[in-house]
C-alpha cells in the first residue's frame, strides 16, 4: 500500500482561529486529520507553525513534502520518522507541529482502513476503555482573562458502570455547575470558556465549594461517586522575576512553599483525584515534594513539566515528580512521539492522560489513542461540539469493545 495524494487546507478550530487539515490518499481509501491548538502552552512543546502561520506550513507540503510523500509506503510510523527528518529541527519550526500532526493523523487512518482495522487496533491492544476528566468550571487563559485564576474545575465519575454513563455524569455536573452560579445571581451570565467550561464571576476556592455541591447532588442521584480534578497551569501564574505565584483575582502573591502548601491543601479539603501542573514548569523538585505528601491519594499530572516529551518524561522519572503525564499529540508532533511518551508512562509506572487542547477540531484521533494506547483516562471536555465528537466516538468504541472501564484504585477518603 503507497501514498498516492496528499493535500492540505486551512479550517477552523473551535476557538474560529486557523489550523490545518490534511487528506492522505492511498490504498483505495481516504484519511483525513486535523490538528488542535494550546493557548496554554509549554515553552518546551513543538512549534504549531512556522513563521508565516497556516499558510506557509501549508506551502511547504504544497511545494516540498507532497511530492516526497507519493509512492512512499502507507505507514504512520514510517511517514512520522520521514517528516521528522525533512523538518531537520527538534520542535518542528520549520513546518510546524499542527501540520506534522494533522498528516501523521492522516496517514493513520488511511492506514487503518487499508488494512480493515479500527483505528485504535494500529496503536497497541487495549481493550478497556478510558475514564473521562470533564472540564466544568474554570478560567485562566482558557476564559479571555475572566473567571477564576484557576484555569480548569474538572470531575469524574470513577466508579461508573461504563464510558456512556460516566460521559453523561460529566455533563449532568456540568450542567448543575451552571444552575447553581444562577441561582446565586451576581454577575455570572452563563459565559462559557474555550472548552465548554462555565467562566466562574466567583473566586478560586468558592468556585470549588460550588462543583463540589455539584458533585455530591449528581452523585446521589446517579448512586455512584463523583470526584473533582483541578488544572493549576501554574506556569501561567508563575512571575519568574521574583519567583511567586500570582493570583490576581484573589490579591496573593505565594512563595514556591506557600504555593506547594495551596495545592495539599486543596487535594485535601476537595478529595481530589487529578492535579495538573500545580508548579511551574521548571520545577521537578517541587513537583517531587508534592507528589510525596499526595502519596495515592491523588494523581499528580505534569502537562506543561512534560509536554509529552520521553526527555522531560525521564527526568520527571528520575526524581519522582509525578505519578501521571498528560499526553498531546501534537506537543510532540507525530503520533509515533505520543506512543514513544505513553509507553514509557506504562514502563515506568506513571498514568498515561491523552488530552485535547483548548482550540479544538472534530477530529477523533485521540480517542482511539486512549484506547488503543491503554491510557485509563481522557482529558477531552464535557460538552461542546468537538468535545463531544471524541466522547461519542469512545461511546461507540465501548459497544465495539465490551471492555468495561478502567479502574485506578486511588485512595481518596470518599
Amino acid at each position: 500500500m503507497r501514498i498516492e495524494a496528499v493535500r492540505g487546507r486551512k479550517i477552523l478550530d473551535s476557538r474560529g482561529d486557523p489550523t490545518v487539515e490534511v487528506e492522505v490518499r492511498g490504498g483505495g481509501v481516504l484519511g483525513r486529520g486535523s490538528a488542535p491548538s494550546g493557548k496554554s502552552r509549554g515553552k518546551h512543546e513543538a512549534v504549531a507553525f512556522p513563521p508565516g502561520g497556516v499558510e506557509a506550513s501549508l506551502s511547504l507540503l504544497r511545494r516540498e513534502l507532497s511530492p516526497k510523500l507519493r509512492g512512499r509506503e502507507l505507514d504512520f510510523r514510517k511517514t512520522d520518522t520521514f517528516v521528522k527528518e525533512q523538518d531537520g529541527t527538534p520542535n518542528f519550526s520549520r513546518i510546524g507541529g499542527n501540520l506534522a500532526v494533522a498528516l501523521s493523523f492522516a496517514v493513520a487512518k488511511a492506514e487503518a482502513s487499508a488494512r480493515g482495522l479500527p483505528l485504535f487496533r494500529l496503536f497497541g491492544r487495549g481493550s478497556a476503555l478510558p475514564l473521562p476528566l470533564g472540564n466544568v468550571l474554570g478560567g485562566g487563559v482558557h476564559a479571555g482573562g475572566g473567571g477564576t485564576d484557576l484555569q480548569e474545575i474538572l470531575v469524574v465519575a470513577p466508579d461508573a458502570g461504563s464510558f456512556q454513563e460516566a460521559a453523561l455524569i460529566n455533563a449532568r455536573v456540568h450542567r448543575r455547575v451552571g444552575e447553581l452560579l444562577r441561582e446565586r445571581g451576581g454577575r455570572f451570565a452563563g459565559g462559557k470558556g474555550d472548552e465548554g467550561a462555565w467562566i466562574s464571576p466567583l473566586g478560586g476556592e468558592e468556585s470549588l465549594e460550588v462543583v463540589s455541591r455539584a458533585c455530591e447532588e449528581v452523585g446521589r442521584e446517579a448512586g455512584t461517586r463523583v470526584r473533582m480534578g483541578l488544572d493549576m497551569a501554574a506556569s501561567n501564574l508563575y512571575d519568574p522575576k521574583d519567583e511567586r505565584y500570582v493570583y490576581l483575582r484573589e490579591g496573593k502573591r505565594l512563595t514556591e512553599e506557600e504555593q506547594l502548601e495551596f495545592a495539599l491543601k486543596l487535594v485535601e479539603t476537595y478529595d481530589l483525584f487529578f492535579l495538573e501542573d500545580p508548579l511551574h514548569e521548571e520545577d521537578f523538585s517541587g513537583f517531587s515534594r508534592l507528589r510525596e505528601e499526595v502519596g495515592r491519594r491523588c494523581l499528580v499530572c505534569g502537562d506543561d513539566l512534560f509536554v509529552t516529551n520521553v526527555e522531560r518524561m525521564e527526568r520527571g522519572i528520575r526524581e519522582g515528580s509525578t505519578n501521571a503525564v498528560l499526553i498531546k499529540p501534537n506537543q510532540v508532533g507525530t503520533l509515533s512521539g505520543a506512543l514513544d511518551a505513553i509507553r514509557l508512562a506504562h514502563r515506568k509506572g506513571l498514568v498515561p492522560v491523552v488530552s485535547h487542547r483548548s482550540g479544538e477540531t472534530t477530529d477523533e484521533t485521540i480517542a482511539h489513542l486512549a484506547v488503543g494506547g491503554g491510557c485509563p483516562l481522557i482529558k477531552t471536555g464535557a460538552v461542546g461540539g468537538e468535545r463531544t465528537a471524541k466522547l461519542n466516538e469512545l461511546i461507540r468504541l465501548e459497544e465495539e469493545l465490551k471492555g468495561g472501564l478502567a479502574r485506578l484504585g486511588l485512595s481518596g477518603s470518599g
